[in-house]
């Protein structure tokens, strides 16, 4: 992307904010961001003298392999409205395994000491799933929380009986190291609110922000609905279709099977871009995953549960007596179904 085209598509953000939008984000992403670190530094600064009278923040996720001493001096300086985020799949065996060897580049200790609230990403291979507690457990000691952990990335099928039995004995450990300490928060993955699962009807919502939360800018400062539905995922013809469809229509984003029929549907994270590619539309999720989803809940259910028997008191008293439905009905409904890998 070009600095003109930069400025252009900044202007265009504060400019349009929505009215109840309390905070903008301005997410950069590649390939690897730091790679462009001097546009980087002129967008930031355009938006700074800008001045806009809503709250704003930059937002990166790298690797860390690229960062230099200049890089963190400025980062630090601005690291109150500039947020660098940090890909990191766990020790040093996995990480090296899945990210070419490149723990040792990583300094970690420049991301904990100026971004510690900052949760860290992980990605999930073949090859670390069957190491995924001690990589969760190792973030945790390094003082990092776990922001994500995209179980879903690579060309297999998770929904396999092998690859469910390896990950119920993952979160089997983990079920008992997160119990063992309850103040932890819990990784993206196992936080689930299942008080959801009691609300009857459920809502009627999309759960990402395609085209309206999440505006997506191409390096031609090109506007696409999120990063996914752009030209590096489908052809010109397909995004030309893609861009006439009313983003704003809920009911273009419910798969009315999944809504009526399956007990964890709010819970049950989709990427609505991916259901497309898969699909051919927004209105049938992708369903390869469905026990994968189901499992994850169990553990979910098994955690929480587990925290109130220990120490109730800690316990959201409005959501207290919904979450304790939602455990039981979904141990009722999925637990005979994963009784040979437990």
């Amino acid at each position: 992307m070009t600095f003109d085209t930069a400025k252009k598509v900044i202007d265009w953000i504060f400019q349009n904010v929505p009215s109840n939008m309390k905070e903008v984000e301005i997410g950069l992403i590649g390939g690897e961001p730091l790679l462009e670190f001097k546009l980087i530094k002129q967008m930031f600064e355009y938006a700074r003298q800008l001045n806009p009278s809503y709250p704003y923040l930059f937002y990166a996720t790298t690797n860390g392999t690229l960062l230099t001493e200049e890089m963190k001096v400025w980062f630090a300086q601005n690291k109150r409205h500039f947020w660098l985020g940090l890909s990191l799949d766990g020790d040093m065996d996995t990480h090296n395994h899945n990210r070419s060897n490149s723990f040792n580049k990583i300094d970690i200790d420049f991301f904990r000491n100026n971004w510690k609230e900052q949760s860290i990403k992980m990605t999930l291979s073949d090859y670390s799933l069957k190491h995924l507690a001690h990589n969760i457990k190792f973030v945790h000691s390094l003082g990092f929380l776990i922001g994500g952990v995209n179980e879903f990335e690579g060309d297999f099928n998770w929904d396999k009986d092998e690859y469910i039995k390896d990950l119920a004995a993952q979160l089997k450990e983990l079920s008992t190291f997160y119990v063992e300490n309850d103040t932890l928060e819990l990784d993206q993955m196992l936080n689930l609110n299942l008080h959801y699962c009691e609300r009857k009807p459920f809502e009627r919502k999309k759960w990402c922000g395609i085209g309206d939360g999440a505006i997506f800018f191409d390096v031609d400062g090109q506007k696409y609905p999120c990063p996914f539905i752009t030209p590096m995922t489908f052809s010109r013809e397909q995004i030309s279709k893609l861009q006439e469809i009313d983003y704003k229509n809920i009911d273009n984003f419910i798969d009315e099977d999944c809504y009526n029929n399956c007990y964890i549907y709010p819970i049950c994270r989709t990427c609505a871009g991916a259901c497309y590619m898969t699909n051919g539309t927004f209105k049938k999720r992708v369903k390869s995953k469905c026990r994968t989803q189901k499992l994850i809940a169990l553990f979910a259910a098994d955690i929480q549960a587990k925290r109130i028997v220990k120490n109730p008191e800690s316990q959201d008293k409005k959501t207290l007596r919904p979450t304790i439905d939602a455990i039981k009905k979904i141990r009722e409904t999925y637990l005979d179904d994963f009784k040979e890998f437990l």
